[in-house]
């Protein structure tokens, strides 16, 4: 026996799940809907099988080829224009005339007792037989009445209820003989329903009903579908499941990772390679596809979640479906009913109301509120560039494919044969996306310099010394699941905002320069670029000094690449150096970030043990630190920028520079010894550009995020050469560190972040700035309002959908008072 398979039809009710998909490839607990007819029919010793196709039919036949996977012989016929349900068969009548055969949806969902409905039709001798389902509310379907011997007397599509007088409806699953087709010429347009089967009902031949009482779905719509879902993963209809059951209803595929804090409440299906993070929950019906991640702390309840998905730290997904390979970062929400099309992105803190609809490819930024569905847009986000660089989920929102069109965009910004240097991080995807930054490089007429791994400040410097730009990879500092390109210039810092502008545009047009074969870039190798840097650090320094101090020091190098560099030079300055972590370790410099508390405290401990003159703490890239003194006291952030004024102006330097949230006591130290402070904006780069604007004239610029610049050794963050130099300045003062810290004065500083939708932030900005005395307000970057005392600044970030709050007082009291109440004020404009 054989069996036709319909499965052209285009799921236009079903979209945006079939925007890029036919409806039979819809998955239902991580199979498509055919997949299930397919072993249904299978399962029932049918294996010769003829598939009907029109809507993507080369998606259909790459699935399932010849049906050898699946223990089946599969053949096709493609409908060019729709032919109705009865003229695609017609296609296929060379394979059918040879005996009795079944009709069967690929698009609707059953367990259905294929071998009873055919003996029935045998036992009555049927030319067809229909398979008819009850069901309360037959308005959506076609109609059957049937007599006392299951003789069909009548059909009906989609009656009124005036018209109803059965609640048998037809499945579109017919038992037939092979003289239907002598009913049809080829090529013309026939519907079983309304065409053939009157026609025969009129000519006296027998048509049958046979009620089942299997189960059975119309997949017609989004609501069918999830509900589909939820009845094959609770067992309502008869599946194949996965061959691993973890609890009673927790089923999973191979290689799947939960955490042992997670939470699981049946039923649920996992496909394979799921992961489940610490403190996420899964609440069922939930079915989870292959390569699906759900972030600590992380919900989904009640939610069909397709292939390679995302959900980052803190979301919550309710009752909603989301396609292959979409990202919801953390903490964004997504209501019941929605429906996410493939490759979309929800940003951080977004919210999706329910019963919303987003097409595949769009981007919700982050903080937004998404009140409509979202059918046409942009395939990108606006911005490339964050603050830093552009960064995003590795291998989910940067992929290959991704890394190589940023290396054609930067390439082609550039003059074809000039030299970029390429740089990375010890992670492995981080040597991946270097690789095919290279390529795109390479491609476009680029010479690169490939440093391979080295630490940040030492690729800058090289670029300084021998590039016309550099493009840095790393393992973001502060989310471990992204990576980071950070884009240099032939000063060896960050790219300006109007060269940003100039690489996105070319990104998103993908207008790439093209170059013969023969005028691709070359690929080279820097032999001395180590050497180079070491020569140029020890020449800036006074080593004399140091040497003559014999320092002990405890370095913790957080398993980097630093280890690589500073452990040499410190070796020349006769420092009795205790190396902490000086080996790479990629799992522990993920979770660097997190553990740095911890890590510090350790280095306080053993400083203080070892009776040491200091601790320094670098992070794996090499380019910010942090200090611990003699006493054990961790110096971080606006207390190391403090105590560094203190050193160099005390040693004589004239200028200092700092960001604009740094406390007022900077100008105070400074004053103290006749030196001026300059304040500079925020951002990692203007204080680079201002150390490379101002040169050796500046002494010394800190930003507060640990990030320190001496431009005597280059304009450049460089936490290796700033160790070093803090071990100078201590040398020449003759002081033990923690004298030197105890010469600071006291300040007293809060800060505050506030949510705020980007779309939200302009006018928030324009409103505080109104409402504040003229005379009373600083507009060098952010708003900055004089307090009594103090002061308090408000700055827009550039990366996330907040505002931070900076305050200083007198007193701790009075600077969180200050802070909480432009927040308070800030969180009102929003929700205005």
């Amino acid at each position: 026996m054989k069996a036709v398979v319909m499965a052209g039809g285009e799921g236009s009710r079903l979209r945006p799940l079939t925007s890029r998909r036919p409806k039979p490839l819809a998955p239902i607990a991580n199979r498509p809907v055919m997949h299930h007819i397919v072993e249904l029919l299978r399962s029932h010793g049918i294996t010769e099988i003829v598939a009907t196709l029109h809507y993507l039919a080369d998606e259909i036949e790459s699935y399932f080829g010849d049906g050898s996977a699946l223990g089946v012989n599969m053949h096709y016929v493609v409908e060019d224009t729709p032919l109705g349900t009865a003229g695609a068969v017609k296609m296929a009548e060379s394979r059918l005339r040879d005996g009795t055969f079944i009709i069967i949806s690929g698009d609707a969902m059953t367990d259905l007792d294929i071998t009873s409905l055919v003996e029935a039709h045998k036992a009555a001798k049927n030319d067809a037989t229909i398979a008819l389902w009850r069901v309360s509310n037959p308005l959506e379907f076609g109609v059957v009445i049937t007599d006392d011997d299951g003789q069909i007397t009548r059909f009906m599509e989609k009656p009124s209820w005036g018209e109803v007088f059965s609640d048998t409806i037809n499945t579109g699953i017919y038992v037939l003989e092979p003289e239907i087709l002598d009913y049809m010429e080829a090529g013309r347009n026939y519907d079983f329903s309304k065409d053939l089967f009157p026609r025969m009902l009129r000519d006296g031949k027998r048509l049958g009903g046979h009620v089942i009482n299997d189960y059975w779905a119309d997949v017609g719509n989004l609501q069918q579908y999830q509900q589909a879902n939820y009845d094959a993963i609770s067992g309502v209809v008869r599946t194949q499941r996965p061959t691993l059951q973890l609890a009673p209803e927790i089923w999973t595929g191979r290689d799947c990772k939960i955490d042992p804090t997670a939470t699981i409440v049946g039923p649920v299906q996992l496909g394979d390679r799921v992961i489940v993070g610490p403190d996420a929950t899964i609440e069922g019906p939930a079915c989870l596809g292959n390569g699906v991640e759900i972030a600590g702390g992380a919900v989904v309840r009640r939610s069909v979640l397709w292939e390679d998905v995302y959900v980052g730290t803190d979301a919550e997904l309710e009752d909603c479906t989301i396609c292959n390979r979409s990202i919801v970062k953390e903490r964004a929400t997504v209501g019941e009913g929605t429906v996410v099309g493939e490759r979309c992105t929800i940003g951080a803190s977004a919210v999706v109301r329910p019963h919303l609809k987003l097409w595949p490819e769009k981007n919700v930024s982050s903080g937004a509120i998404v009140s409509m569905s979202l059918v046409y847009g942009i395939k990108w986000p606006g911005s490339l560039f964050g603050g830093e660089g552009v960064s995003g989920l590795a291998n989910l929102e940067i992929t290959p494919e991704f890394a190589l069109k940023l290396g054609q965009a930067y390439g082609s910004f550039l003059r074809a044969g000039e030299t970029v240097m390429t740089s990375r991080d010890t992670h492995p995807a981080s040597r991946i996306f270097n690789r095919c930054v290279i390529s795109g490089l390479l491609s476009v007429g680029i010479n690169v310099e490939d440093l391979r791994s080295f630490p940040l400040p030492l690729s800058r410097f090289a670029t300084r010394a021998g590039g016309d730009g550099c493009v840095h990879t790393r393992i973001a500092p502060r989310d471990d699941r992204s990576v980071l390109f950070e884009f240099f210039d032939r000063s060896g810092i960050n790219v300006d905002k109007a060269a940003e502008r100039k690489i996105e545009n070319l990104f998103f047009r993908e207008d790439f320069r093209r170059v013969n074969m023969d005028a691709v870039g070359l690929l080279g190798f820097p032999s001395r670029a180590l050497e180079n840097y070491t020569s140029a650090f020890l020449a800036a320094l006074a080593p004399e000094a140091i040497e003559k101090r014999n320092f002990r020091v405890v370095v913790d190098y957080a398993y980097g690449n630093a280890a690589l560099v500073l452990p040499r030079i410190l070796s020349h300055l006769n420092i009795d150096t205790v190396a902490l972590n000086a080996y790479f370790d990629d799992n522990r410099v993920r979770h660097g970030f997190e553990d740095r508390e911890h890590l510090l405290s350790q280095l306080s401990t053993i400083v203080t043990t070892l009776n040491a003159d200091l601790g320094l703490m670098l992070d794996h890239d090499g380019e910010t630190f942090a200090v611990v003194d003699d006493e054990g006291r961790i110096i971080d952030r606006s207390e190391l920028i403090a105590l560094l004024t203190l050193m160099v102006v005390r040693n004589g330097a004239k200028t200092v520079a700092v960001p604009v949230m740094a406390p007022s006591a900077i100008e105070e130290i400074a004053g103290a010894y006749d030196a001026k402070v300059i304040r500079a904006r925020s951002d990692r780069r203007s204080l680079m550009a201002l150390a490379e604007s101002q040169g050796k004239d500046v002494a010394f610029a800190g930003s507060a995020n640990f990030e320190v610049v001496f431009p005597e050794m280059h304009p450049a963050f460089d936490a290796l050469y700033a160790s070093a130099k803090l071990m100078e300045l201590l040398a020449k003062e003759g002081l033990k560190l923690s004298e030197l810290v105890d010469m600071l004065p006291s300040w007293h500083m809060a800060t505050l972040r506030v949510p705020c939708p980007w779309d939200h932030k302009g006018r928030v900005m324009r409103t505080l700035i109104a409402e504040q005395p003229r005379s009373e307000i600083e507009l060098f970057e952010g708003l900055r309002v004089k307090r009594d005392d103090g002061w308090v600044l408000v700055l827009p970030d550039s990366s996330d959908p907040t505002f931070t709050v900076y305050a200083e007082a007198s007193n701790d009291g009075d600077a969180s008072l200050y802070a909480e109440h432009m927040g308070s004020r800030i969180e009102q404009l929003v929700n205005a």
